[in-house]
């Protein structure tokens, strides 16, 4: 009985150390190469069950090859489970691994970081250096002057000065700012919420008042105080307040041309000034680069044979500028901090680079051939004082800009800019109606409408003083200089085209200028942008 206990307790003790041994693999816990390690007994299969001698039963071998097979092992295959040790392997293994993926997706991260704090820093490098460019010649005086809009999207208004600065010119006067005056003065009015653009030319003699300094032509403020004293100046003349500021080297601004590829214009009439311009356009649609563009913006006496040159220069600026503005917003976004940085070699103002981008982008969708105006300030040429200045006409002006600060175009009809059908045009606007007596066919003495007057004598100021007489008596009237000085008798034309009482207001421009004269209809061979065009002679004695 003794020695069955003894030989139960010894199975009992095989018993687990074979029990260990298919389960984890090694014998009863000792070192499997040690001669004291248990090996496990090999069992016959009876009927797929475990037979034993000792007391090991046929329901723990059932539930063991059970238990296999739910974990997915084959019974005579778990001496190569994993052991308790090996799994706290495997895991150790598993946190190794993931922290070396961690640390290696840091790396990644930081290593963009550093790419992108790179990349950000070059760009806000460049856009600095661009920065520095367009502000080179601001100063605390100018910014001082420019006042800014109530809100962010109020429209405002801009002074864009051209400034004819070439080498040449700067070899012979200097650099100095006070050797220069402006050739090219524009208004410009900027609508961000309604996508509008208003360009005002404002003669560069047009008469004003400058206190200490008299009676001066405006674009003399420029070279007695700078842009700052420019500022103070036409926000005077106009009544408005200046919000930005912008100077054109026209000499420079070529390139810029050239960067977006020339810009397309269309001209009425063939524009040849190679003496003093170097162009010669044909009529008609074209596309023009840096130099030819340059030249246009240039020519005013392409158009002696009209009268008045510089207000058909500065219509072609205005076409420049609209086309330049046209093509800029037609092209890809992703070029336009490159055509600013082209722009800045040819630009100073107040506005910053970003500044620029914003405008662009509130602009992108501009409808440019119908939302940009363009006009000039009305005034008659008169000589005073042995000086041919530009004066005012006060009702005129007031009426235009009334229009202009409502955002309605500068003409109430496009007959109003006699530039029109000889220089560029951007988009006179207008809403169709005429104020001019379109429907009488009377000869009778009409005392309204457009009026050339040339001198076509050596004595000056004959133009101008006749000029004066029809402004007082109603009529719209500009002064010039025809192409000869060598007329005796006096001629009046009047062009149909224009109006259907033209031969009427030729017989009214005779009337008050006192000449007994018989007007004729234009045969061709002098302008057919006003209604009536007088050549002065030397048999008129004045008034």
């Amino acid at each position: 009985m003794a020695e069955r206990r003894r030989h139960h307790r010894r199975m009992s003790s095989e018993e687990q150390d074979r029990l260990s041994a298919e389960r984890y693999g090694t014998g009863g816990g000792r070192n499997a190469a040690g001669s004291d390690a248990r090996q496990p007994h090999s069992t016959p299969l009876v009927q797929g069950r475990h037979v034993n001698a000792g007391s090991y039963s046929h329901t723990s071998a059932a539930s063991d090859t059970h238990a296999a097979h739910l974990r997915g092992n084959n019974p005579d295959e778990m001496d190569h489970a994993a052991s308790r040790s090996d799994g706290v392997g495997y895991y150790v293994s598993k946190r190794q691994q993931a922290k070396r993926s961690h640390r290696v997706l840091k790396v990644v991260v930081i290593s963009l970081v550093a790419v992108l704090a790179v990349a950000g820093a070059a760009f806000a490098w460049y856009i600095n250096s661009i920065n520095s460019k367009l502000s080179k010649g601001i100063d605390s005086s100018l910014l001082n002057q420019l006042v800014a809009p109530t809100k962010t999207d109020d429209p405002f208004y801009m002074l864009l000065l051209g400034v004819d600065q070439d080498e040449e010119r700067t070899e012979e006067w200097g650099a100095d700012q006070s050797n220069y005056r402006t050739d090219s003065i524009i208004l410009v009015r900027i609508d961000p919420p309604n996508k509008k653009v208003t360009l005002i030319s404002i003669p560069r003699d047009t008469m004003v008042d400058m206190g200490e300094h008299g009676t001066q032509k405006i674009n003399a403020a420029y070279s007695f105080g700078g842009a700052s004293y420019m500022v103070e100046q036409v926000s005077k003349l106009a009544g408005v307040n200046i919000s930005h500021y912008a100077e054109l080297n026209f000499e420079e601004f070529t390139s810029v041309v050239d960067t977006l590829g020339g810009v397309e214009v269309t001209l009425p009439v063939a524009v040849s000034d190679m003496d003093y311009a170097g162009i010669d356009l044909p009529a008609g649609t074209q596309t023009l680069n840096g130099e030819q563009a340059l030249g246009l913006c240039r020519s005013r006496h392409a158009y002696d044979a009209y009268g008045g040159g510089d207000f058909y220069r500065s219509a072609n600026q205005r076409m420049v500028i609209a086309a330049i503005i046209r093509k800029v917003l037609e092209s890809d976004p992703a070029s336009w901090p490159n055509l600013i940085s082209q722009l800045a070699d040819s630009v100073t103002t107040d506005l910053s680079a970003t500044d620029i981008l914003s405008l662009a982008n509130q602009f992108k969708d501009l409808d440019t051939e119908n939302d940009i105006y363009s006009g000039s300030v009305p005034t008659t040429s008169q000589y005073i004082n042995n000086l041919w200045y530009e004066v005012v006409d006060e009702d005129a002006w007031k009426t235009m800009m009334e229009r202009t600060n409502a955002g309605e175009p500068p003409y109430s009809d496009s007959s109003q800019d006699f530039t029109a059908g000889v220089a560029g045009s951007v988009s006179a606007g207008g809403d169709g109606s005429d104020s001019s007596d379109t429907t009488s066919t009377s000869s009778d003495p009409v005392y309204s409408g457009s009026v050339l007057v040339l001198n076509g004598t050596e004595t000056q100021g004959v133009a101008s003083n006749a000029a004066n007489v029809l402004t007082a008596a109603g009529f719209s009237t500009i002064a010039g200089n025809a192409d000869s000085t060598g007329h005796t008798t006096t001629t009046i034309v009047y062009n149909t085209s224009k109006t259907t009482s033209a031969l009427g207001e030729a017989k009214g421009v005779a009337e008050k200028l006192g000449l007994s004269v018989t007007p004729t209809e234009n045969p061709g061979t002098y302008s057919d942008n006003y209604d009536v065009v007088v050549i002065l002679g030397t048999d008129y004695k004045g008034k």
